[in-house]
């Protein structure tokens, strides 16, 4: 084990449907969701050292307050092994955006660090894990097509969607507290029972296609007072032909499925060169083995 080293790709996802059920008594909301990995990621590198050590080409995102970080040393805590590492992270996947790039980070550590140290924990054990460090870890874990319940930690996999290519918009706003700021909007008029979740999630069992209007985000109602000036991304994107137009979990991203490569090429680099939006053409990925290899 002395001179290994695993390099792992970390994808970013996206919240086909979200929906909100009711807020629970511990304070966070059940969740009800169609999520999909697509291929914008993080490079992880891990590598054998006495302790704990991670490095980003972010500095900001080194060292201890890194949730991947945190992930190593809730494996150590909870193994009690003695194993150390460096983790080397590149990123891609913008900052807090709604694409789930820290969970995803997190996610692939719990993986790696369990072939490195040569634990042999299951994916039911890493699972378990992935739970205590955020309502996406669990998912991220397996990656694909899913649908996830409770508030996030309840992943049933799902055939691949056919869908196959996204356009993903990232304005460069900053909310402090994002997430629970908007969960915090959120109304009673705003919750749902999951039905539209359970029937995508059905058609997709089923072979069917994804229709855009199965597409729901419970956040689209209440970004724009959320995000100052993310309704002029929306309305880019809908100028520039895009059909469907969704919140990214809980954003500021938006996201857009496109029919083609080449249309989706056209409309990532308006964004960029005409609006200046960071925008990224995405592909959907499969989920991951037991070993942690990605299935497609």
């Amino acid at each position: 084990m002395a001179n290994q080293q695993i390099t792992e790709n970390a994808y970013a996802k996206v919240n086909l449907t979200l929906e909100a059920l009711g807020r629970r008594d511990d304070g966070y909301h059940d969740v009800v969701s169609v999520v999909q990995t697509v291929d914008l990621h993080d490079t992880l590198t891990f590598e054998p050292a006495d302790g704990l050590e991670l490095v980003c080409d972010i500095p900001e995102l080194a060292g201890c307050g890194n949730l991947a970080w945190r992930a190593a040393r809730l494996l150590q805590d909870s193994t009690g092994t003695a194993c150390g590492a460096r983790i080397s992270i590149a990123k891609r996947i913008p900052i807090a955006a709604g694409l789930g790039g820290g969970s995803s980070d997190a996610a692939t550590t719990l993986v790696a660090l369990n072939r490195l140290w040569r634990l042999d924990l299951s994916t039911r054990d890493l699972t378990a894990l992935a739970a205590q460090l955020g309502s996406d870890v669990p998912f991220l874990l397996h990656g694909g097509t899913a649908m996830v319940s409770g508030r996030g930690e309840r992943v049933t996999p799902l055939p691949p969607a056919e869908l196959e290519w996204f356009v993903i918009a990232c304005p460069s706003i900053q909310v402090p507290n994002k997430t629970a700021s908007l969960y915090a909007r959120l109304e009673p008029s705003n919750f749902t029972r999951g039905a539209l979740t359970r029937r995508l999630a059905a058609r997709i069992r089923g072979g069917g296609d994804v229709p855009p209007q199965f597409l729901f985000n419970v956040f689209d109602d209440v970004a724009f007072d959320a995000f100052p000036g993310l309704r002029d991304c929306w309305d880019a994107m809908h100028a520039l032909g895009a059909r469907e137009v969704h919140v990214a979990g809980s954003g500021p991203s938006l996201f857009a499925p496109v029919s083609s490569r080449e249309v989706g090429s056209a409309l990532q680099l308006l964004l960029t060169h005409t609006h200046g939006i960071d925008s990224h053409l995405v592909r959907t990925v499969g989920g991951y083995g037991e070993g942690g290899e990605c299935t497609s």
